[in-house]
């Protein structure tokens, strides 16, 4: 009999920060390394060292390239982790472009904030370097879908497709015989870029995403909640503001304007695209056919349609346009990158529209705008909003329960244990109800830091 020990370092609880360590006789695994987002005392544990040692992990397996799966990677390099980072070859090229942005903005803001003084430290640091991002990204390691990865004599896993972002994956791995099947972020089943997720067909040990496991995405008509905004904006020759992350929400919201714009639903109205990271990544969707539903001829486009800024200049230019336009930038929750800038000068006008799409975690300033707050802090000053907040839910890149409980009903076994993550406290109770009443599975919610020690 064999002891692996289980580890939860993040995602437990709260959505974010996923981190889960396996330590087993012959590997110590980490399955994602991501950095917390949201609540402040959330974010503060990114600054706490990790409760294991990192010199002694072997191997860090990734899900998909998003910032809470991946952001951590440098600061765990910098506590000594000197072992492979694998991941699909897409997943590999999206964290590339993840760290190296998010580093560049930790030094940027460590920089400002020294520079302005409203740091409560007495020398603001940034979370890691551009150095550290590259050194990190030396460690990374390529893998394809679907192929069977031997990791030691008795530990190998590999990689399904999932529809979350390009590159995301759920993982099998296989621990002494046993299957510990991780979900990563689940994707839609009707998404309008991705293939529909394919699904685990036996797991003994499933670590399964809850973030909308209490909720159904709403039969929104998107066509027209859109085409409605931008001939409101038109009218007022104001700008439609859309925060939105650089992966996957970035190029399915282009998707759609182009599309509306080919249908005559919107007239050509100018349509920015500023964020040097979601440029960055539309390289990676132009390289991985294979992995979205654009051929190269429509996805080339799509991209002409659009100005794509990617210089601090050119924002101010963006800005001080007089026309009526739509400025579509990073980052999806308002918590850092280039939406900052348009919204520190256009959110206190009324003629501004800011249209939220997708999932706004607690804490974030994108939460706040949809639980209606009359000002927002940017760059340590409060300014009032004027603007109008409007909200898109069902453009979510997470799958809602239905979708949840159809990934998980092609499982033919029952599993020993589910563990819900990646949820807050009402979504996972909720989706432990769910599972446990559809099922008849044993579900657990792991508290972050808790420890669970398995005998295979």
């Amino acid at each position: 009999m064999k002891k692996v020990s289980l580890k939860f370092l993040g995602a437990s609880g709260t959505v974010t920060g996923s981190k889960f360590y396996i330590e087993t006789p012959e590997l110590n695994i980490m399955i994602d390394c991501g950095m917390f987002q949201g609540l402040k005392e959330l974010r503060e544990k990114n600054w706490e060292p990790l409760s294991i040692d990192a010199s002694k992990l072997d191997v860090v397996i990734l899900t998909h390239g998003h910032l809470d799966h991946t952001g951590y990677l440098p600061r765990l390099v910098k506590e000594g982790f000197k072992g492979n980072i694998i991941g699909t070859y897409p997943t590999l090229a999206v964290a590339r472009v993840i760290l190296l942005d998010s580093a560049k903005i930790h030094e940027e803001q460590a920089k400002k904030v020294n520079e302005e003084g409203y740091s409560k430290h007495p020398v603001a640091l940034p979370f890691y370097t551009i150095l550290e991002a590259e050194k990190t990204i030396r460690l990374f390691s390529g893998s394809k879908k679907d192929e069977l990865i031997q990791l030691s004599e008795n530990i190998r896993f590999k990689y399904r497709y999932n529809g979350h972002i390009i590159g995301s994956t759920f993982i099998e791995l296989e621990i002494f015989g046993k299957m510990f099947v991780f979900s990563g972020d689940v994707g839609r089943l009707n998404d309008e870029l991705l293939m529909p997720p394919e699904r685990p067909e036996w797991a003994d040990y499933l670590f399964l995403e809850s973030t909308y496991g209490n909720k159904l995405h709403p039969k929104e008509n998107i066509v027209e909640i859109l085409s409605d905004l931008v001939h409101k904006t038109i009218n007022d020759r104001g700008t439609l503001i859309i925060p939105s992350f650089a992966v996957e929400r970035l190029q399915l919201l282009m998707f759609l304007f182009w599309n509306l714009y080919k249908k005559n639903k919107i007239p050509n109205i100018p349509i920015f695209i500023d964020s040097p990271m979601g440029s960055n990544v539309l390289d990676v969707f132009e390289h991985y056919t294979d992995w979205h539903k654009l051929s190269q001829g429509d996805f080339k486009a799509m991209c002409d349609h659009f100005t794509i800024t990617t210089s601090y200049a050119d924002t101010w230019k963006t800005i001080d346009d007089p026309r009526p336009k739509i400025v579509i930038a990073g980052s999806g929750m308002v918590t850092g990158g280039r939406v900052l800038t348009y919204l520190k000068q256009l959110i206190d006008q009324s003629k501004t529209r800011i249209l939220l799409v997708g999932y706004q975690a607690e804490g974030t300033r994108g939460r706040q705008l949809l639980d209606g707050t009359h000002e927002l802090k940017l760059f340590g000053k409060y300014y009032p909003v004027k603007a109008s907040i409007h909200f898109i839910e069902s453009l979510s890149a997470h799958a809602d329960q239905a979708e949840l409980l159809h990934f998980i009903d092609g499982i033919k076994n029952t599993p020993e244990n589910v563990f819900l993550i990646h949820g807050e406290p009402g979504a996972l109770d909720a989706f432990k109800v769910k599972i446990r009443d559809i099922k008849g599975w044993n579900c657990h919610i792991p508290k972050l830091e808790e420890t669970i020690n398995l005998y295979l």
